[in-house]
């Protein structure tokens, strides 16, 4: 996978999660996050901040699955 297809799936799904990045292009959640590194500083992709948890005190929720990034549209 070359940078170019994340920032292409991304900008497609508008909103996606880290497991499904890590899902659909069969890679580490740390490779992927350093490829959105990438899309971050430049401005065209963003992490959204989340809660710690789902809302419930269990305290389990695997972060993979809270933590979302969104297509940044250019004006």
């Amino acid at each position: 996978m070359i940078l170019s297809d994340l920032r292409d799936y991304i900008k497609v799904q508008r909103k996606v999660a880290l497991i499904d990045l890590i899902n659909h292009f069969h890679m580490d959640a740390d490779a992927i996050r350093g490829m959105l590194g990438k899309w971050i500083s430049k401005g065209t992709i963003k992490k959204i901040p989340l809660e710690t948890s789902c809302g419930t005190s269990c305290c389990k929720c695997d972060p993979a699955l809270t933590e979302i990034y969104e297509w940044v549209e250019k004006t």
